[in-house]
């Protein structure tokens, strides 16, 4: 089927329709780039925290300021490098989501999983916004603090590049 054939055909109603997916703008990219490093980012400080309680000096201190839990209810090594992975595989495809002249880049699941990703980091910002600024639950004040000023609009922020790329990459008929 030629070219004119699809084009002109999907207009005169045969029913046969062109996908366009062209190529995506420089902010696109530039999101998906930004998005993919601060979920890369963010898995692999999931990994150090494995290991370490960097940047702080003991466990409890992490466990309080950064989780908002007593030292005894911090998440085990293995959910900890689960939550790294999924961190890495979101960077993954969000950066693929932003090839949507590639096959995996316009493939379904990529295309979902950018609104799932997008999805749950948003209401991860705006509900931790929500709890910690409302003082909802029994954080900690420490745990409030960074909650409200990095955590939440982080994620927010992140939630909202990976939607813009998903938005602005996606299949287009004609």
């Amino acid at each position: 089927m030629s070219a004119m054939t699809r084009l002109f055909g999907a207009a005169a109603g045969n029913g046969v329709a062109e996908v366009r997916t062209g190529p995506v703008g420089a902010a696109v990219r530039g999101a998906a780039v930004a998005a993919g490093g601060g979920l890369l980012s963010a898995g692999a400080l999931h990994v150090v925290w494995v290991f370490s309680p960097w940047p702080l000096d003991s466990r409890a201190d992490f466990a309080s300021v950064v989780v908002g839990v007593d030292e005894s209810q911090l998440p085990s090594g293995p959910l900890t490098f689960a939550v790294a992975g999924l961190l890495g595989a979101a960077a993954g495809m969000v950066l693929t989501g932003a090839r949507p002249t590639s096959r995996i880049g316009r493939s379904r699941p990529v295309r979902a999983g950018l609104w799932v990703v997008s999805g749950v980091l948003a209401a991860r910002g705006i509900g931790g916004l929500a709890a910690s600024g409302l003082e909802l639950g029994s954080k900690p004040a420490e745990f409030r603090h960074w909650d409200l000023r990095l955590y939440s609009p982080l994620c927010v922020t992140l939630g909202g590049l990976t939607g813009y790329v998903a938005l602005r990459s996606r299949r287009r008929r004609a």
